[in-house]
């Protein structure tokens, strides 16, 4: 009897240290529901301040120097605090990246109907083209310059504008994820890199800072010199 309560206190020992030390739980999914990392308290330690993004996630990467996006199906993390991610394109094709090779990230919805929606536009949204993200926004090159006036007086947020706040402040409305992402893209063009710069986290663009206005009349020259003025920015 002592021998069987012994052999089973020592056996529910080892399954706790088992699940402490389960750095994370890998459960493929497409479509389905985000499924949380789990981290034990030595793997949070480990991985303070490195952005990790759940299974089921939305994601836009780099591989090989193009752009592509899709779904995070399995995470591993490293014992140096890093993580690599195993990401499925709308094609099937499946992409190992560690953490630094992704850029933007949309958390997955709840139901997997509204996973799919979010999905085929965020597609879309990333084979846009600049005219096309300015026609989806609503969002013209003297609409971007006045949110770069705005932002330039802003000592509140330290002259960042950020996706959601361009949106917020153009049209009086909070931005979904998909409009954020198509933010994200505008704010990322070489007419928006006239008015703002980047600011990274970890490699991530995160916001974007209002530059100085002899910055940007110098840029709007050196802009109006090297690009087809197709979208009317010179004559901002």
């Amino acid at each position: 009897m002592k021998t069987s309560i012994i052999t089973a206190h020592l056996l529910t020992i080892s399954l706790v240290t088992i699940s402490s030390a389960a750095a994370f739980v890998t459960i493929p999914s497409r479509f389905g529901q985000c499924n949380s990392i789990l981290f034990s308290k030595k793997d949070a330690a480990d991985t303070v301040n490195v952005p990790t993004f759940p299974i089921g996630s939305f994601v836009e990467f780099e591989e090989k120097k193009r752009i592509h996006v899709g779904t995070i199906d399995t995470v591993e993390h490293k014992a140096s605090g890093g993580a690599r991610y195993g990401i499925i394109d709308a094609d099937g094709k499946h992409y190992g990246v560690a953490a630094k090779a992704i850029s933007f990230n949309i958390p997955c919805p709840n139901t997997p109907g509204q996973a799919k929606k979010v999905y085929d536009q965020f597609v879309q949204a990333q084979a846009a083209s600049q005219e096309e993200l300015e026609r989806k926004l609503d969002i013209s090159p003297d609409l971007l310059q006045l949110a770069w006036e705005e932002a330039s007086v802003d000592e509140d947020h330290d002259h960042v504008i950020t996706p959601n706040s361009l949106v917020e402040l153009i049209h009086s409305h909070t931005a979904d994820a998909i409009e954020k992402y198509l933010a994200w893209r505008l704010l990322r063009t070489d007419m928006a890199h006239v008015f703002f710069k980047e600011i990274k986290d970890h490699g991530m663009v995160v916001g974007f800072k209002a530059k100085a206005r002899n910055a940007v009349e110098a840029a709007k020259q050196h802009f109006c010199l090297t690009h087809q003025d197709d979208n009317g920015i010179c004559f901002v």
